[in-house]
C-alpha cells in the first residue's frame, strides 16, 4: 500500500473512532476498568462527613486540629490488544470486512485508554505471533498500532488462539486488561479454554468476537463453491436446498453458542460484535455491566 493511501486510511479511522472515544465511550472504560488500588495524596484539614478512620493523628496532634489522610485510585492500566490478523479477517458482506472493524475497535479502545492516562499496546497474532507492540502512550503509540494492522501482512493464515494466550501470560507480566479481537475459527480447540482461564487468572480478559452474518445464513444462490479462508480447502455447497440452507444456520449458531459458554465458563466478559451493525451498543454494554 502506497504511504499516502496507508495515512488516509489510519487518518479516516482516527477521526471517527477518536470522536466516538471521547464522546462515548471513556467514561463508560473509566467505570470498566478500575486501578490497581488506592494510593496516598495529601493531609488536610478534618471536613464534616470525613471518615474517623481516615483522621492521622500524628497530623492532627501537631497541630492541634484534625486532619484526615487523602486517597485517590491509582488509575494507570495497561491494556493490551490481542489482534487477529488470520486469513478469516478478509470475510465481509456488508461494506465492512472482519478486519476493518478489528482496526476500528482497537482505535476506539486505544483511544478510550489514553484518555484514562493507561498504557496501550498489541500482540498481533494468527497461528503464532506476528507482531509484538511493547505498551505505551500517547497519540503516535496508537497511530502506529492501526498504521501496522492496515499494513501488516501476516506470514501465516491459520489462527491458534491458544498460542497467543500463551505469549501473552509470558510476555507481560504485570496484570493487564487484555482485549480479544477474533473470530475464534481456531485451528488447535483442544487447550483453549485452559488457556483462557489461565490467561484471565493472571489478567483481566474480555473477548470481543467478530461475527459477519453471511457466516450465520447463506442466500439461495445455487451451487458455490466455498474456501475455507485459513487453509485453502474447497467443498460446493448446494444452496437451493432449503435443508442445507438450514443445517447451515443451525451449525453456525451452534459454534456461536459454543464461544460464549466457552467464554462464560472461564470467566471472560464478552461480547459478539457483528460487520454489518454498529458496535457502539454491544460495547457500551459490555463495559456498562462489568
Amino acid at each position: 500500500m502506497e504511504t499516502k493511501e496507508l495515512l488516509k486510511k489510519v487518518r479516516k479511522i482516527e477521526i471517527k473512532t477518536k470522536g466516538l472515544s471521547n464522546q462515548i465511550f471513556s467514561g463508560e472504560y473509566h467505570s470498566a476498568f478500575k486501578g490497581r488500588g488506592m494510593t496516598f495524596s495529601e493531609v488536610r484539614e478534618y471536613a464534616h462527613g470525613d471518615e474517623i478512620r481516615t483522621i492521622d493523628w500524628n497530623v492532627t496532634a501537631r497541630f492541634g486540629k484534625p486532619h484526615v489522610k487523602v486517597f485517590e485510585e491509582e488509575r494507570e492500566l495497561t491494556v493490551m490488544l490481542l489482534i487477529d490478523v488470520s486469513g478469516s479477517q478478509d470475510i465481509g458482506s456488508h461494506n465492512q470486512l472482519k478486519k476493518e472493524l478489528i482496526a476500528e475497535l482497537s482505535a476506539v479502545i486505544a483511544f478510550s485508554a489514553i484518555q484514562n492516562n493507561d498504557k496501550i499496546g498489541a500482540l498481533f497474532f494468527t497461528d503464532k505471533t506476528e507482531l509484538f507492540i511493547p505498551p505505551g502512550k500517547g497519540k503516535k503509540h496508537i497511530l502506529r498500532i492501526i498504521r501496522e494492522l492496515i499494513e501488516l501482512k501476516p506470514t501465516s493464515r491459520k489462527t491458534d488462539v491458544s498460542e497467543v494466550l500463551r505469549n501473552y501470560t509470558h510476555t507481560i507480566k504485570k496484570r493487564s486488561i487484555g482485549f480479544l479481537l477474533s473470530d475464534f475459527s481456531t485451528t488447535h480447540t483442544e487447550n483453549l479454554e485452559k488457556s483462557l482461564k489461565i490467561a484471565n487468572n493472571r489478567h483481566d480478559l474480555i473477548g470481543l468476537n467478530i461475527v459477519d452474518k453471511t457466516e450465520e445464513e447463506i442466500p439461495n444462490v445455487g451451487f458455490v463453491r466455498l474456501e475455507d479462508a485459513e487453509t485453502g480447502k474447497t467443498k460446493w455447497l448446494n444452496t437451493g436446498s432449503k435443508k442445507v440452507r438450514k443445517n447451515y444456520r443451525i451449525n453456525r449458531l451452534k459454534k456461536e453458542d459454543e464461544i460464549s459458554d466457552m467464554l462464560r465458563r472461564s470467566g471472560v466478559d464478552s461480547a459478539n460484535i457483528y460487520t454489518n451493525e454498529p458496535y457502539i451498543k454491544p460495547l457500551m454494554d459490555l463495559f456498562k455491566k462489568r
